[in-house]
């Protein structure tokens, strides 16, 4: 009963937050994200998400647990929701599924689940591996309402093992190689499977994202993905979301899903004299213009023949699919948002730290550059290499980029993650799933003793 009550008001916070937070999330777009002092738009001072004091600050360095991520404020949101009741079924269509492969945990996994179903997605599929696949991570994400968890067991590679995916020459070049490309091909494969599931559950479109990786349904009512998808032409299979890239302010950034507000713009949402002529100050002696992927994403219309072209696009086995670039909404990329990704890439890969190794290993030329920097250098030098390729420190630079629409502040996501977390929503699908753990346990040592 406990748990069907939290659920209950899980179901009531998603169904009426993107009307609350619309108006909310208009008026910060609207004014440009020049002027970041956005404390001042509340009577009361209180602080907006990733505006923390100087102590604050502090206090979240000091802390770095699951829990305190994940964790319910004192401060009561929504309380206007507290005794509100439903008297019709919300309207799900068109119905949305994501798809993701995924070892992160459930600081990560929770917001990000819990963000989407805001704004208009009603099932996932994650194959999970790693963190994702351990016990004590699983055991909650399997509660949780719309949530598909599915395992990378024997059985699950063995009929992997019979996809016609592995017959594709597009994607042989993927085959039979480490870190990057390894996971390329398993994305494949897991959308592949991901489609016969959706089609069998009644979904209508379906995105493959990462979990670092946010819908930013741009331009659209209520701020949400279904009204976006919803008006897209009867006509149109699949539409394309270019992506934004995180721009991080900091080095010591724990939680970048609402710690994060600025964002490189896709070359593709910029005037071509713009992009152009700003390119050597925004890439900033990277490589190239954006740390890591620049093609976006796409979402799909399931239907006949429907099948994964690599993890950003879908196609058609019988047709050429008739495809439509979206111009405002976007993905919003979080990568290399905290100075732990540096290590935690590292450590996934087994490659030798060299520059002809590397290739054999990694797609991208800053994906190569930062593996090595993390395998042979010292913490300190790490550091530093962090702060002078990733993190945004000259306000001048900043404020230039702003000002040409290179850089920009999106605020949104922050905005519903944050109140979602102080909801309570992420710590009460955590309790809940170890309250159910405690019952089941406590039933089968009662059976037992019969």
């Amino acid at each position: 009963a406990s748990s069907d009550s939290s659920y209950s008001r899980i179901f009531l916070l998603i169904t009426f937050l993107p009307l609350s937070l619309a108006c909310l999330a208009f008026l910060l777009q609207w004014r440009s994200g020049v002027n970041d002092s956005v404390t001042q738009w509340f009577d009361d001072n209180y602080p907006f998400p990733g505006m923390a004091t100087v102590s604050e600050k502090r206090s979240l360095r000091s802390d770095s647990s699951c829990v305190s991520l994940l964790g319910q404020s004192r401060t009561q949101a929504f309380p206007y929701l507290r005794d509100l009741k439903l008297d019709h079924k919300p309207d799900f269509k068109p119905r949305i599924c994501i798809t993701t492969s995924t070892s992160a945990g459930l600081e990560q996994t929770l917001p990000w689940i819990f963000y989407h179903k805001v704004i208009g997605v009603e099932t996932f599929y994650l194959f999970v591996e790693g963190t994702a696949a351990s016990p004590n991570v699983s055991r909650v994400l399997e509660t949780i309402p719309g949530v598909n968890v599915i395992y990378r067991t024997r059985e699950l590679e063995e009929k992997q093992a019979k996809s016609r995916i592995w017959n594709e020459t597009w994607l042989e070049k993927f085959f039979y190689k480490p870190c990057n490309y390894e996971l390329f091909v398993k994305q494949n494969l897991n959308m592949e499977m991901a489609i016969t599931m959706a089609r069998d559950a009644g979904m209508e479109w379906i995105l493959h994202l990462d979990t670092d990786e946010l819908v930013h349904p741009s331009g659209t009512r209520e701020y949400s993905l279904r009204n976006l998808l919803r008006d897209v032409p009867a006509d149109v299979d699949e539409v394309i979301f270019t992506n934004y890239e995180s721009s991080v302010e900091r080095d010591d950034i724990k939680e970048p899903f609402t710690e994060v507000s600025m964002f490189k713009k896709n070359f593709k949402h910029l005037p071509r004299e713009v992009y152009y002529g700003n390119y050597k100050e925004a890439t900033r002696g990277n490589p190239n213009y954006f740390l890591t992927y620049a093609n976006g994403k796409s979402a799909a219309r399931i239907q006949d023949h429907l099948r994964p072209n690599g993890a950003h696009r879908w196609h058609n086995y019988k047709t050429y699919p008739n495809i439509k670039e979206l111009d405002e909404a976007a993905i919003l990329h979080y990568t290399y948002s905290k100075f732990s990704d540096l290590t935690s890439r590292r450590d996934r890969c087994g490659c030798k730290p060299t520059k002809k190794d590397v290739k054999r290993c990694f797609m991208l030329d800053f994906d190569r550059a930062a593996f090595i920097i993390a395998s042979t250098s010292t913490s300190e030098e790490m550091l530093q290499w962090y702060r002078e390729r990733v993190v945004w420190t000259d306000d001048n630079l900043i404020l230039k980029l702003l000002r040409k629409g290179i850089l920009t502040r999106i605020y949104a996501p922050m905005v519903i993650i944050q109140e979602l977390r102080e909801a309570g929503v992420f710590s009460s699908v955590v309790t809940s799933a170890h309250m159910s753990l405690s019952k089941n346990r406590s039933n089968s040592s009662t059976s037992s003793n019969y």
